[in-house]
């Protein structure tokens, strides 16, 4: 593919695979008129049929659990006294390609909305089609982002036609689970805390409309934002509720009240812990002062969803990113957020002194605790089988200027770009824009790295005659939050150039690793990025922890699934292996790593690691025995 420019091109065949099934909706009339919604809103509380009842949810989603542990997840929610879950839908699982959707196996979210439903639980269904959630783009799909004028959150055309189509194939599977027809959807969120965002209220008054347009209109409406933005992300006549974090109750709430009186309070996210980012310290947060707020909020005869009361793992390469003080602060690949149910979906003490808590208040005695097999351990798996990742590259595409992964039609991984350098001297290697993480090699050899969480976008150089240049680009995870999600495509994103010139005549390697090699390997000392094979038995699979300190950067496979991203800057040092993904007998283990080395070597251990964060190393690990 030579000198390709995508926008356009793009445009046109994205407009005929939008507009053909919006247009042939309507004509199969599959517009739902609105109903009458089961849960209503009193002055004081909400009213289901009528009688008055009162949420109280909790946060979980069917993306970061594996799907033979849904029941399980959804028990123990109920077990802990809670009568609801709240859930978000993941476009970008769904849509992987425009107008190609999977709802089938680990992506069929109604069967989990079924599951919950027989587990004793009502659903708040949080569709977006933004979502946030610590997630890649904050849900959206990354080929929307090819269109380099696409505008996310807006009533942009392009934009609204994609949203549109997903909205409307999203209300086929969930519509009819709604509670006014039988199902357990009792409440559903308009768009995701888009007063964090912007004030576009034409754009949110849009969105409203969309969501009754899929068919959600048997169900409350509402939307949540935070106590200081309620102005710019409510809608005239949508029920608001409000979200806030640990110590922030009495402040928000009273603000909640004065800007919406005469309504019950309803916490539609209390977060009862937080997040990791990669090079930043390990989250754990105060379970005695939610304890203490949950309690009073409970008191007053408040609504509230907990978020998270079973956090997860963003398996795969699903992680979002942080902008703070406007710089990038990747998730690690550990969703356990200091919830309730910890990342194996086992209870910490604070699931049993809520559970008190509930109990206590609500007069409702809940179901037994089911029980959690131990975790287990797996001896060291040694990593001796190796090969390069030079030796694995696929068919270049070929292009005058860098192009995004979004322009190559990739989501996720690596992406190496390769071209010619000429020089007389030092010079600085020097980018428009980095998405997120490169390594840069001459000639195969390590010339340094550059970091987006660090700020950098320049590297010098010492180049004399000409050499071969090889920049290779990680996707660290797309920022999911503020309006910087717009600019978020990924890879090397403009110009790059040396000494002041512009480097032209790439060739460019997409690098999904989906799947990673299954041949090639063999016994030898592979160093610089390279993939590792190896079995270990498992005489009776569990769940385990993964340990992953003696790696250094990159990414692990267990018999084909992708469990996440390691880091040895922390503060994460294991990843989460769901025994369910585990065989009896012989399993098979792939690492990628960026560093390579020798006698490398991974365990499975009965508990989460975490350790302080630490600067990068960049240099191959050689833990081998002397001879």
């Amino acid at each position: 593919m030579k000198n390709f420019s995508p926008a356009k091109k793009y445009f046109h065949k994205f407009l005929a695979i939008t507009l053909l099934p919006l247009l042939s909706g309507a004509v199969r009339g599959q517009v739902a008129t609105v109903s009458t919604a089961p849960l209503t809103v009193g002055t004081s509380g909400f009213l289901l049929k009528d009688k008055p009842f009162r949420i109280v949810s909790g946060e979980l989603e069917y993306a970061r659990i594996p799907r033979p542990y849904w029941r399980d997840r959804l028990r123990k929610t109920h077990a802990m006294g809670l009568n609801a879950i709240t859930i978000y839908v993941f476009w970008n699982i769904h849509e992987p390609t425009p107008g190609v959707y999977d709802f089938s196996g680990q992506n069929d979210v109604a069967e989990f909305v079924r599951e919950a439903q027989q587990e004793g639980l009502y659903v708040i269904l949080r569709p977006g089609p933004y979502v946030c959630a610590e997630w890649d783009l904050g849900g959206y799909p990354a080929w929307l982002l090819k269109d380099h004028e696409m505008k996310l959150r807006s009533l942009q055309p392009q934009f609204k036609a994609a949203a549109t189509r997903w909205m409307l194939r999203l209300g086929q599977e969930l519509a009819p689970l709604q509670a006014s027809r039988g199902g357990p959807i009792l409440a559903v969120q308009v768009e995701n805390e888009y007063g964090s965002f912007g004030d576009d209220h034409a754009y949110m008054k849009w969105v409203h409309e969309l969501v009754l347009q899929a068919g959600f209109g048997g169900s409350l409406l509402y939307t949540g934002d935070g106590a200081d933005v309620l102005k710019q992300g409510t809608l005239p006549g949508v029920f608001a509720g409000i979200d806030f974090g640990t110590g922030d109750a009495a402040r928000s709430i009273k603000l909640y009240q004065a800007f919406q009186p005469n309504t019950p309070v309803y916490v539609a996210e209390y977060w009862d812990g937080w997040f990791d980012h990669w090079g930043e310290k390990h989250q754990l947060t105060d379970a005695a002062k939610q304890e203490t707020e949950i309690r009073s909020m409970l008191e007053q005869g408040d609504s509230i969803s907990l978020y998270m009361v079973h956090g997860g793992t963003s398996f795969g390469w699903m992680n979002g990113a942080n902008n703070d003080h406007d710089g990038y602060q990747p998730d690690v690949s550990s969703y356990d957020y200091d919830a309730p149910l910890d990342e194996s979906g086992r209870p910490r003490p604070k699931y049993f002194r809520l559970r008190n808590i509930i109990n206590e208040i609500t007069n409702q005695t809940p179901i037994p605790v089911p029980d959690s097999p131990p975790l287990i351990t797996v001896p060291a798996i040694h990593l001796d089988e190796a090969q390069s990742l030079w030796s694995t590259l696929p068919k270049a595409i070929e292009s005058e200027v860098p192009l995004s992964m979004e322009d190559v039609d990739q989501n996720y991984g690596y992406i190496l770009y390769r071209t010619k350098i000429n020089g007389s001297g030092t010079g600085q290697l020097t980018f428009n824009e980095l998405h997120s993480y490169a390594r840069i090699y001459v000639d195969g050899k390590l010339a340094g790295v550059l970091d987006r969480r660090l700020g950098q976008k320049s590297l010098p150089l010492q180049i004399t005659g000409s050499h071969r240049l090889d920049i290779l680009v990680e996707n660290s995870g797309r920022i999911n939050f503020k309006p910087i999600i717009r600019t978020e495509r990924a890879g090397a994103l403009g110009q790059i150039s040396f000494q002041g010139a512009a480097l032209n005549h790439w060739s460019i390697y997409p690098l999904p690793f989906a799947p990673p090699p299954e041949k090639g390997y063999k016994k030898n000392v592979c160093t610089g990025p390279c993939f590792y094979h190896a079995e270990f038995s498992t005489p009776n699979p569990g769940d385990t922890f993964l340990n992953t300190e003696q790696l250094v950067k990159g990414v692990v496979w267990v018999n084909g699934h992708l469990l996440g991203r390691f880091w040895d800057i922390g503060p994460a040092g294991a990843l989460y292996v769901p025994g369910v993904w585990l065989h009896q007998g012989k399993n098979e283990l792939t690492v990628f790593d960026l560093n390579g080395g020798s006698g490398l070597q991974v365990e499975g251990q009965d508990h989460a690691t975490y350790f302080e964060p630490k600067p990068e190393s960049v240099t191959p690990v050689n833990t081998a025995p002397k001879p």
